[in-house]
């Protein structure tokens, strides 16, 4: 293929599995670094991929609107990789793009029209990211990092700065991050507010000058409003504000603790200390960050035990978060102390 080829990715599905194409999509431009890599994603979740240095364009798509697009003469696209199951995408890219891959789509016919039509690996059973890695793997590429990747524009930065100063929060040490809240589809996921409240008085008591941001969607404003109240003064409730905003904000974090989420995914992005909690079901070892340096997820007591969605996030205690924030936040001060 052409150094400069014309490549089409298309991947409409939650923030998350938005992000987990990344190292996909880095992959393909250490590949062809001349090409001109364009992705489509769902309207609601394009925006996590905005500013990646080795995209050309980012834009939306739609699973009901894909069947009426592509319908002009010739195939823009030199090359498409399409993930999930969608026929309508599929059927989309195959109009656009000379050679499509995508996963095995469980049609006979449709699948020979591919160029490659990849196998999936059994449900559970590789790490998320590295399933989104087989539909470049079958071009024969390996990842240079399999690390999630996320880019806060300097406009944004501005902002965040700004934002903790009006907040009064700018000098809080360690400023730490808390994501409480799954989506409702997985709160079996969460973790007690009660927990969280305690983890943050527990914080106080050793920095008494801690400050605490509140993440989460509009769908949270519930949680995160009865959170705030509960851990008091020095904390900001953000749910509901721009995805981008809190993304800029989470760059300014000593620490981060949030249950396994679209949040703690972009979290991941950054060389900042988090402690992702996971539920038995869906462990670390299936959506904790790859290749990160600050790792300090916590699994379940009950991982490798009998569990299912009653198996309660409660039986990851405070004492154990508390332990090892301690051990992220002296790691990070050990790491500020390095000559550069």
């Amino acid at each position: 293929m052409d150094a400069r080829a014309r490549i089409l990715v298309i991947n409409v599905t939650r923030i998350g599995d938005t992000l987990f194409t990344t190292p996909a999509l880095r992959a393909l431009a250490e590949t062809w670094p001349e090409a001109k890599i364009t992705v489509l994603a769902h309207p609601n979740r394009a925006e996590v991929l905005e500013h990646l240095p080795f995209l050309h364009r980012v834009g939306p798509i739609e699973k009901r609107r894909a069947p009426f697009l592509g319908r002009l003469p010739g195939k823009p696209y030199d090359l498409a990789l399409v993930y999930g199951h969608d026929r309508a995408l599929v059927e989309y890219a195959l109009r656009v793009a000379r050679r499509v891959v995508a996963f095995r789509q469980g049609d006979a016919q449709l699948d020979a029209r591919l160029w490659r039509a990849v196998e999936e690996p059994a449900p559970y059973s590789e790490h998320a990211i590295l399933t989104t890695l087989r539909l470049p793997g079958a071009l024969g590429m390996a990842p240079g990092s399999r690390r999630i990747a996320y880019r806060v524009a300097s406009q944004e930065r501005r902002a965040a700065a700004d934002l903790l100063r009006r907040s009064g929060l700018d000098g809080a040490r360690p400023l730490i991050g808390l994501q409480s809240s799954s989506f409702p589809t997985k709160a079996y996921r969460d973790w007690p507010l009660g927990h969280f409240a305690a983890l943050a008085a527990a914080v106080r008591e050793t920095w008494p000058d801690a400050g605490f941001l509140i993440f989460g969607g509009p769908d949270d404003k519930a949680r995160t409003t009865q959170l705030r109240q509960m851990i008091g003064p020095g904390s900001l409730d953000l749910a509901g504000w721009p995805l981008r905003t809190n993304a800029a904000l989470m760059e300014r974090l000593d620490a981060y603790i949030g249950v396994d989420t679209g949040p703690t995914h972009i979290m991941s992005s950054f060389d900042i200390p988090m402690i992702g909690l996971y539920h038995c079901l869906l462990p670390h070892a299936l959506y904790g960050p790859l290749d990160h340096p600050m790792d300090f997820g916590i699994d379940h007591p009950r991982l490798g035990q009998p569990c299912d969605e009653t198996t309660a996030m409660s039986e990851i205690t405070v004492a154990t978060v508390f332990s090892r924030l301690r051990e992220a936040l002296d790691r990070r001060l050990e790491n500020t102390r390095q000559p550069a």
